[in-house]
């Protein structure tokens, strides 16, 4: 084998894979567009400075971005390759939608990342932002809309749902600061049993029992329920996170769907100030997203609420089965000669196939459906009997077509 030409990390969309990306799209643009969401499409590069205002950006994160410096003239700005798509939609509402209020958006479109070896560098994301004062409303919405484009795809979501905030109350309560805080939040991701039991020695009337309830997950509203009953007495401040999402996960047991609840579940600590969610399907992370009031406050001069998520297309339609045959009928065109006027009706016939819903192809399609000889003299149907069936005009061609894709 040749050694491959293309860039680490990136990778080529064969034709089969492209079918089950656009099917995914599909089943996505149709659910936002149920929902009555505009799509939009972010520069593929942006200010760096755009992703390193603080808490936009996890240090995770921000250390696999591309970035280059844009030269103009004498001078040059340090730009970088779309790592993530949820800041640059923040942007464009900002400087375009925000005088509209309520904006829902959403988005198809690449993000660049560093990674090792032969890793994904380049991956697309499905992503909604709902940007405007819709709480709790507006995250039930989004997480619907997560689970309906999955089930579209003939997939069984999977939820898990979380809010920082409980954590982040645990840990201010027990006296870290903020940079001990999101180092001790990674490390209780990284499942450091330690962590847990610095949290808890500092937190003598309620630290066993948030050890026990914060390293495990727990089934619906009854475990949100003993985490309140066991921490809101010495945790006071425990109590607006899972207000909140008990709210949305009261509001998703209404409507019949089940989801397990992780305390720990948000790498990025400082960026979701609300209610989260994880998409999964048979155990695999498909999507993830949650509430981000923060995020535009520090874009901007004034805070809007606002929440998302992001599906990952290469991750779906990897789960797909494999691609179904074209729906439309098809035919394979062949001229009887390289003469201008058996190319003439050979492509006076394309034309009226593809208005009648064929799918035509002129240049190969050895496995069609249907073949057909065509020319100035008259037009060949195979296979039709000894010698095929045999037609004067374009007309007939089309009839005779339909009427066998009928039988």
């Amino acid at each position: 084998m040749i050694e491959s030409m293309r860039c680490r990390g990136m990778r080529d969309t064969l034709p089969e894979e492209m079918q089950r990306f656009r099917r995914v799209e599909q089943a996505f643009r149709e659910v936002c567009h149920g929902w009555r969401y505009r799509e939009v499409r972010t520069p593929a590069i942006e200010h760096l400075h755009l992703f390193t205002a603080a808490g936009t950006l996890s240090p995770q994160l921000l250390g696999r971005v591309y970035s280059f410096l844009d030269w103009d003239g004498w001078s040059g700005e340090r730009v970088v390759l779309r790592p993530d798509s949820t800041i640059p939609t923040a942007r464009l509402y900002l400087e375009s939608l925000r005088d509209e209020g309520i904006a829902r958006l959403f988005y198809v479109q690449n993000v660049f990342r560093f990674a090792q070896g032969e890793e994904s560098r380049e991956d697309w994301q499905l992503g909604v932002e709902l940007i405007g004062d819709t709480q709790p409303a507006g995250d039930i919405e989004l997480i619907l809309m997560g689970c309906e484009t999955l089930e579209r795809l003939g997939l069984e979501p999977q939820l898990r749902l979380s809010d920082p905030g409980i954590l982040r109350a645990v840990l201010a309560r027990a006296g870290f600061g903020r940079e001990e805080q999101i180092t001790l939040y990674d490390r209780i991701l990284d499942s450091d049993a330690g962590a847990l039991e610095e949290v808890a020695a500092r937190l003598p009337d309620a630290g066993a029992t948030a050890r026990a309830l914060l390293s495990a997950e727990g089934e619906g509203l009854a475990y949100l329920s003993n985490l309140r009953s066991a921490l809101e007495p010495s945790i006071p401040e425990i109590a607006r996170p899972l207000d909140e999402l008990t709210a949305v996960a009261g509001a998703l047991a209404e409507t019949g769907r089940a989801f397990r609840i992780s305390p720990a579940l948000v790498r990025n600590f400082e960026y979701y100030t609300g209610p989260f969610c994880q998409f999964e399907v048979a155990g695999q992370t498909v999507g993830r997203g949650g509430r981000y009031d923060g995020l535009l406050s520090l874009l901007g001069d004034s805070p809007v609420p606002a929440s998302g998520f992001a599906l990952w297309a290469g991750t779906l339609q990897a789960l797909l089965p494999e691609p179904q045959a074209a729906e439309a009928p098809q035919v394979a065109l062949r001229p009887a000669s390289d003469a201008r006027a058996d190319l003439g009706a050979t492509f006076r016939l394309a034309a009226a196939l593809r208005q009648a819903g064929w799918a035509v192809s002129v240049a190969g399609g050895e496995d069609a459906d249907r073949r057909v000889t065509a020319g100035a003299a008259g037009f060949l149907l195979e296979p039709a009997g000894d010698g095929g069936q045999r037609l004067a005009t374009v007309e007939a061609v089309v009839k005779a077509l339909a009427e066998a894709a009928r039988d």
